[in-house]
């Protein structure tokens, strides 16, 4: 393990053979493999986040318990699920807003999965309330939606994520200049993080620079739904 750093080559080698052997027989017999070289490690991760994303904003929340915190448990509730495999192969975080409440406030999030580990922050599949609020704040102040969207273009590894509706919402201008995003039904960016930086020292800096990033639009969403950032 680099000096300063959270995580070895034990992590994604875990994930990428549980993925290969997701039953509850192999995760038993590789539990520690899991608290050691996973679980442990992310939750010292989350003590170290909570000042760094407490700067960016103070209004997000890093819980590093073991049980009921930030990380995600990782076995999946398969009781509606055509897919029946017991276990996440990524481990998870999400840092709400202290004064919001699921389905209708934003929250940065982190993924740490083989091939695919992201940071980002956005509002998932609001309810329909809060998603009608983010879109009239995008007619009322499309000079600041606009400034966000040109932030988020100049930065190349900064992207938009989710689905969109395929006409426009009743009630919005289809010739509105931002009605790609109006028929947005998530609000959220991503980050993609380079594999070979989790397992070092400059591992906790790229998330918070990912959070950074998306900052301003976590800002405008914030205001959005009657929250402050």
């Amino acid at each position: 393990m680099a000096k300063g750093a959270y995580f070895t080559p034990e992590l994604f080698r875990f994930l990428r053979e549980l993925a290969a052997h997701n039953d509850r027989d192999w995760f038993m017999a590789n539990k520690t493999r899991y608290e050691e070289s996973v679980r442990d490690p992310f939750l010292r991760f989350l003590v170290d986040l909570a000042p760094r994303l407490a700067k960016v904003s103070p209004q997000f929340v890093v819980d590093p318990r073991p049980v009921g915190g930030s990380m995600m448990r990782i076995y999946r509730d398969t009781r509606f699920a055509k897919d029946k495999s017991p276990y996440k192969t990524a481990v998870m975080a999400h840092f709400g807003h202290k004064k919001g409440k699921e389905g209708a406030t934003p929250a940065f999030y982190l993924r740490l999965e083989p091939g695919h580990s992201i940071a980002g922050g956005g509002i998932w599949r609001p309810e329909t309330p809060a998603l009608k609020r983010i879109r009239t704040a995008i007619v009322d102040d499309t000079a600041g939606w606009k400034k966000i969207r040109k932030q988020l273009e100049l930065r190349a590894a900064c992207q938009m994520a989710g689905e969109s509706l395929k006409r426009p919402p009743p009630g919005f201008d289809a010739e509105h200049e931002f009605i790609e995003d109006i028929k947005r039904k998530d609000f959220a960016t991503t980050v993609m993080l380079d594999e070979r930086r989790v397992g070092s020292a400059a591992f906790l800096d790229d998330v918070v620079r990912a959070y950074a990033a998306t900052a301003p639009m976590m800002a405008f969403l914030s205001k959005a739904v009657g929250l402050p950032f």
